[in-house]
C-alpha cells in the first residue's frame, strides 16, 4: 500500500521535502512507518520525542493501522513548544516551566498532581491508568489554555500523562508564568479545574480491592 507523508518546519528542512509516497506492507502500523521513517532519515529518529502524528488530520496512536492512500504528516511543535499535551511517557515540570518563562514574568507557579496511596473509590490504590481521547483533549487543553491566557494575561502550559502510573508518579503538570502573582495563582487554579471536568481523559483506579473507573458513581 502507499502512504503519503508530509513534513513540516524544522523537520522538513532537515530532511529537505515537505512530502513523500512510501510503499508499506499490507496491515502496517503508524508505529511501523514511524520506524521506517526513522531508518530512512536520521533528523526523524533525532526528533522523535518531539513530534506528533497525525493520520488523515487527526491525531493517531503508534499502534493504529494504516490502510492505502492514508495520509501521515509528522507534526514538530508549534511556535513556543507544545503548551497542551497528552504523552504516554513520564512527564518533567521542568519543561512545562521553561515553556512559560519569560522576562516579561515576575511570577511563576507550578501544580503537579501526584498519584497517591489513597484513592476516591479504592481504598488502597496500586496503580492508576488513565486514557484520553488524545486529539479531541489536546484540543480542548489548547482553548483552555489560550482562554486562560487571555483573562489572566498569563503563559500556560499543561501537560496530561495516560497510561499505567504507579504510586509516586506524576499525572499532571502545570506552569503558569504572568507578570504578577495573584494572576499567576488565579490561572494556575482555573487550568486544574477546568481539566478536571472539560477534557476527555479518564482514569481508573486498580488496586487490592478491586478497580473502579473516578466519575461513574459508587
Amino acid at each position: 500500500m502507499k502512504i503519503r507523508v508530509l513534513y513540516f518546519a524544522v523537520l522538513r528542512e532537515r530532511i529537505n521535502r515537505g512530502e513523500e509516497l512510501l510503499a508499506l506492507a499490507a496491515g502496517a502500523t503508524v508505529g511501523q512507518l514511524v520506524e521506517e521513517l526513522e531508518r530512512r532519515h536520521p533528523p526523524v529518529r533525532a526528533l522523535r520525542r518531539h513530534l506528533q502524528i497525525a493520520r488523515n488530520r487527526e491525531l493517531v496512536r503508534l499502534t493504529e493501522t494504516l490502510c492505502d492512500g492514508d495520509e501521515v504528516a509528522l507534526i514538530p511543535p508549534v511556535a513556543g513548544g507544545a503548551t497542551a499535551a497528552v504523552r504516554g511517557e513520564p512527564l518533567d515540570l521542568g519543561e512545562a516551566v521553561r515553556l512559560v518563562t519569560s522576562d516579561t514574568a515576575g511570577a511563576l507557579v507550578t501544580f503537579a498532581g501526584i498519584v497517591r496511596r489513597s484513592g476516591a473509590q479504592i481504598q488502597r490504590v496500586e496503580r492508576l491508568e488513565y486514557e484520553a481521547y488524545t486529539a479531541m483533549a489536546e484540543a480542548r487543553l489548547a482553548e483552555i489554555t489560550a482562554q486562560l491566557e487571555h483573562q489572566h494575561g498569563a503563559k500556560i502550559a499543561i501537560l496530561h500523562r495516560v497510561g499505567r502510573l504507579a504510586v509516586g508518579e506524576t499525572a499532571v503538570v502545570i506552569a503558569v508564568a504572568a507578570p504578577h502573582r495573584a494572576e499567576a495563582f488565579a490561572a494556575c487554579r482555573e487550568a486544574i479545574e477546568r481539566l478536571k471536568v472539560e477534557v476527555p481523559i479518564w482514569k481508573k483506579e486498580i488496586g487490592e480491592d478491586g478497580e473502579e473507573w473516578i466519575g461513574m458513581g459508587p
